[in-house]
């Protein structure tokens, strides 16, 4: 049975980008394809605003290389979008007839309001991001959005992107410091007229190949140890750092810098200056990096009509579903596992053996509902297993320490293979926070060996100290045997971890 497939292009200012869809076993539909050409259209509108023949040429030349892949692909489906180099010129229902008579494809001008909007869309629905401030800059305009509650408040979009602040303020391929005073004059000119972006504190989020490239560099800078740029973040600080790097090179080393396109080379110091200019405005001291943006935004609102829902409920129980189909996850099971260990870390925290809030608990939730995930692959490796996938795989609402967390509970087989799986983030926690997340990895542990034969059978759970010995009672609805045998070997990790002795009494 062929797969049903789905694709969006993307005419930008400065990219013309092709994705393709597939619907994968969950029903989702996952990015397959991805095709990029730099055509930068932006430098072919001329001062009276008419997109030049040339850039015309560029255009139709870079579809029919694409119409290639759409034909073998055998796509129907394909939205085929256009931004502010398109949208502003004034030839534009030339282009469209021209586009129109000579390709497969029909292009749909965006409004300013529908591109800044589909970039919302992209943030609230893969980030965890529930207010913020969104930017995206792309070759011939700028879009900014301020949600709150993950609700659209305010958008804007200025007539300018990177491609047109490098040919009106930087004449050779690295700007002068006179030429960065009057860039940083001009964006701080355009800027301040939005009164409702001063003073927010709020993260500044940022979409498109200018923020990404930007994520990049850093990484390979610090030399990051984890993968995937979606919902990266980075500091005031590094932001800074990363900008007095960019100025302390020549031309050809930038060129060669790790994580930073060639092509956008000359343009990239002209997008930190808006980054950095709004960081400053906004009085934040975080920006995040949403690989996602306006092709998914419009993804969202075509594959959400049926349900007249553009935004949704919640996205880490999205995510949630989506891995619980790819890798098989018994969800009754993992409903009882998690219920149990939320019972245990409920009764430790009355005898006053573990405080948690409400992140804990969200954190517990999810991973024992992931634990031992890795079975997919081996059995006999699983925890191996589930660490690798979760901490390698990119997962919405999840910022990248969180999937850390999340990886290590999951993970949870004794203390050392912890400290082993932790080693590459140790600097990233405390103590503390190490010995919380072990607890918790040893309690998701006892929860899931509970419910060992995946009969469901634990009704109750309560505990009690009793001579310095914690003694947990279980309720069952059935024979416990098989459940007794499996928590009795896997209590140890429990009492290292409490420092007490446990006894597990079981009823039915």
């Amino acid at each position: 049975m062929a797969q049903e497939k789905y694709a969006i292009i993307d005419i930008g200012s400065n990219t013309i980008r092709l994705v393709i869809y597939t619907r994968d076993k969950s029903g989702r539909f996952t990015e397959s394809e991805n095709v990029k050409a730099v055509a930068r259209l932006r430098s072919y509108l001329n001062e009276e605003n008419i997109l030049e023949q040339e850039g015309i040429d560029i255009l139709i030349k870079t579809l029919k290389s694409f119409q290639g892949v759409t034909r073998h692909h055998q796509l129907e489906a394909i939205k085929c979008v256009a931004t502010a180099a398109v949208r502003q010129a004034v030839n534009q229902d030339d282009i469209i007839k021209a586009v129109q008579s000579e390709t497969d494809f029909s292009i749909r001008i965006l409004s300013e309001f529908e591109e800044a909007n589909y970039g919302y869309l992209a943030v609230v629905n893969s980030t965890p991001f529930t207010s913020g401030i969104t930017v995206d800059i792309g070759g011939g305009s700028t879009e900014i959005t301020y949600f709150k509650n993950r609700q659209l408040i305010y958008f804007y979009s200025f007539p300018f992107g990177v491609l047109s602040l490098k040919e009106q303020f930087i004449e050779g391929d690295m700007p002068t410091k006179e030429e960065l005073r009057e860039l940083r004059s001009f964006l701080k000119e355009q800027f301040d007229q939005l009164e409702w972006l001063n003073d927010k504190r709020l993260p500044l989020i940022g979409i498109g190949g200018s923020a990404r490239n930007l994520a990049q560099i850093h990484q390979e800078h610090i030399e990051y140890p984890f993968s995937g740029v979606h919902q990266y973040v980075m500091s005031k600080d590094d932001v800074e750092d990363i900008n007095e790097l960019f100025n302390s090179l020549e031309f050809s080393e930038l060129q060669r810098l790790e994580g930073l396109s060639k092509d956008r080379a000359d343009i990239i110091i002209p997008a930190v200056e808006v980054f950095r200019y709004l960081m400053e405005l906004i009085d934040t001291k975080q920006f995040a990096l949403s690989r996602k943006g306006l092709r998914d935004g419009v993804f969202y609102e075509e594959t959400t009509k049926g349900f007249d829902l553009s935004v949704f409920p919640n996205v880490v129980e999205e995510s949630f579903h989506e891995l619980a189909v790819d890798y098989d996850i018994n969800l009754t099971h993992a409903f009882h596992v998690s219920t149990s260990a939320l019972l245990i870390s409920k009764e430790l925290e009355k005898l006053g053996l573990l405080s948690l809030d409400e992140q804990d608990d969200k954190r517990l939730k999810l991973s024992s509902a992931l634990y031992n995930l890795g079975s997919y692959i081996d059995s006999e490796s699983s925890h191996q297993h589930t660490f690798y996938l979760l901490s390698n795989r990119t997962i919405d609402g999840l910022l990248h320490k969180e999937r850390v967390i999340i990886a290590l509970m999951a993970s949870f087989k004794n203390r050392n293979v912890f400290k082993r799986n932790v080693a590459l983030y140790e600097e990233w926690f405390t103590k503390d926070e190490l010995a919380k997340y072990t607890l918790l990895g040893a309690i998701i542990k006892v929860a899931y060996s509970l419910n060992a034969t995946k009969r469901d059978i634990v009704e109750t759970i309560t505990v009690e100290e009793k001579d310095d010995v914690l003694v947990f009672s279980v309720h069952c609805r059935e024979d416990w045997k098989p459940e007794q045998y499996q928590v009795e070997k896997q209590k140890k990790h429990l009492e290292k971890q409490l420092k007490k002795s446990v006894e597990f009494k079981f009823d039915s």
